[in-house]
């Protein structure tokens, strides 16, 4: 187990630029451009922090991790369920999905450059106050705690033997808990980190709700609703929950605007919290 690093500062904004969180791209190549162009993106000037997903079901996945990658440091990229997705499909390990639009990757020349620098993305980022996540984050756990948790993952899936790791993980998850070793732990943390939407009284995921936050099933409430969480001293970003859509809470944002399902796409200006969004020119396929 990693263990959990002292407290201390985080990483400091971008200092002279804009700093913007964007909603999941998922392969939708034409809309990014047009929202980078309407909030002006200077790589050598501008930070991004990308939600995840930044690959399946839009047309140009292959384009997207390549415009991702070439940014260098101006991207700062958490995995996704989607971008977990094809990685298990290049280990061998997960089989198409109906809708999967991940040929153009599997087929590319770069793919394994592609593959070896998507895989050892983080699953949890955090810098000036602001913590970076695809889904949601346990009430139990500080920053510190979840990224400490997140390290547990980052050192399976970016080590030698990531394939093998991938096919540990199966379907399903329990209920989290501290003590939990092995397979059952990764799942539970992933639960937790690529797709959790809403939980029950106790703090479980409810795994078979997508919808919008107002239709959750009865005792059940969006995952960062629980009273006082330890992670509120940071505003949570995050994103994979389409239904929810675009929303801006006291001590969280969700950036999902539905692009791949011909909404839009949006970025937030961190800290001000000021929003551009682009009409979608994708539709989910």
């Amino acid at each position: 187990m990693v263990p959990e690093p002292a407290a201390g500062p985080d990483r400091d904004a971008p200092r002279g630029g804009a700093w913007y969180a964007i909603g999941d791209v998922q392969g939708c190549m034409d809309s990014l451009e047009r929202l980078l162009a309407a909030i002006a993106y200077d790589r050598g000037r501008d930070r991004l922090w990308l939600v995840g997903d930044l690959v399946n079901r839009g047309p140009r996945s292959l384009d997207v991790l390549r415009w991702a990658r070439a940014q260098g440091d101006a991207v700062e990229v958490v995995l996704g369920n989607h971008d977990l997705h094809l990685l298990a499909r290049v280990a061998g390990v997960a089989p198409a999905k109906r809708r999967d639009s991940l040929d153009d990757v599997l087929a590319a020349a770069d793919r394994d450059e592609l593959v070896d620098w998507l895989r050892t993305r983080p699953f949890v980022h955090a810098a000036a106050g602001h913590v970076l996540v695809h889904a949601g984050l346990h009430p139990r756990w500080t920053v510190a705690r979840a990224r400490a948790l997140a390290a547990e993952l980052e050192a399976g899936l970016g080590g030698d033997d990531w394939r093998a790791w991938l096919g540990q993980l199966g379907n399903g998850a329990p209920a989290w808990r501290d003590d939990l070793t092995g397979a059952a732990r990764v799942r539970a943390l992933l639960a937790w980190f690529v797709r959790v939407r809403c939980v029950d009284g106790d703090a479980a995921p409810v795994t078979d709700f997508d919808g919008p936050p107002e239709d959750a099933p009865a005792g059940a409430a969006p995952w960062y609703a629980a009273p006082e969480p330890a992670w509120a001293d940071h505003v949570a970003i995050f994103g994979h929950w389409a239904a929810h859509g675009l929303r801006l809470g006291e001590r969280w944002i969700a950036t999902d605007a539905g692009c791949v399902w011909g909404r839009a796409l949006a970025a937030v200006r961190l800290p001000e919290r000021a929003v551009t969004q682009v009409k979608s020119v994708e539709a989910a396929s």
